[in-house]
């Protein structure tokens, strides 16, 4: 695995590990809001044993990589992120993009002429959950003042995945965790990100869609032309059976994967049924 940098919108630092030969077909993952690159189990490995050139990304403000200096943290400069990532690449990539990175992934493959070979949503689609959206929130605002320990932290994820079994060893947090000055380990994500436009975050869950800032979703959904694979989690409660239907009204060429046993972390749930369903995806992209 190799790590790598790219320079985002406004001259952003991303850091992204990358695996598989230089000259394959690139796949991009995107993660979620408040995870990181790490965040794909053995999905990234996977795909360059395939013969892929696999990118995992931090977004900005998330894992490694830097924290916008003027706290944009919109869907547009997430957008822009990735834009600048494909012209370095020079070649159109497949992205695969979870929940927020999914959302970004959209709105990029919506582009014309698409910048993108193919494109993959991960338990995201237009019309989504409040409820389950609202649960992700207060758990990403649960701990403003950190934790005391890597205990108080496990106990933290735990309560947020009671379906998960709480791992005996929680040194691997600490791949999420920063120790800040106050002496105390704090979530990985500038705070600043989890405090963006909470007017518009509000209107679009009482509509029951993402918040879209400055893109309509839905309009962007109507525009797409390449591939599409949309994988949900059977359990999740942030895209439902309908909400899932309702996008593939919208892409008709798309196809649809349900994940079952999967919450809305579909590739950390099931790992393996995840994998399956993503790399018969790109292996017919990459032919």
């Amino acid at each position: 695995m190799e790590r790598i940098e790219f320079a985002g919108h406004r001259g952003v630092r991303l850091v992204a590990d990358a695996v598989g030969p230089a000259d394959g077909l690139p796949v991009i993952f995107l993660h979620g809001g408040g995870q990181t690159r790490q965040s794909w189990g053995k999905a990234v490995r996977e795909a360059g044993a395939r013969g892929l050139r696999a990118l995992a990304l931090d977004l900005r403000g998330h894992g490694e990589s830097g924290w916008a200096p003027d706290a944009d943290y919109g869907i547009d400069a997430f957008a822009d992120d990735v834009r600048a990532v494909i012209a370095a690449l020079g070649r159109p990539p497949v992205l695969v993009g979870a929940s927020l990175g999914g959302m970004t992934a959209l709105v990029v493959a919506a582009d014309q002429p698409s910048p993108v070979a193919g494109l993959v949503l991960v338990d995201i689609a237009v019309r989504i959950e409040p409820e389950g959206t609202r649960e992700i929130g207060d758990f990403m605002m649960s701990a403003p003042n950190g934790f005391a320990n890597l205990e108080e932290a496990a106990d933290a994820v735990a309560a947020y995945l009671p379906h998960r079994p709480r791992p005996k060893d929680t040194s691997g947090l600490m791949r999420n965790l920063r120790l800040r000055e106050d002496g105390r380990l704090h979530w990985h994500w500038d705070p600043a990100f989890i405090r963006r436009r909470p007017k518009e975050a509000e209107a679009g869950a009482g509509a029951r869609k993402l918040p879209t800032y400055a893109t309509d979703l839905e309009t962007a959904a109507r525009r797409l032309t390449v591939p599409t694979l949309l994988v949900r989690g059977g359990r999740s409660r942030v895209v439902t059976h309908d909400g899932a239907m309702h996008f593939l009204e919208l892409v008709p060429h798309a196809r649809y994967a349900d994940v079952a046993g999967a919450d809305h972390m579909v590739a950390g749930d099931a790992n393996d049924a995840f994998n399956a369903v993503v790399m018969d995806f790109l292996a017919g992209i990459a032919g």
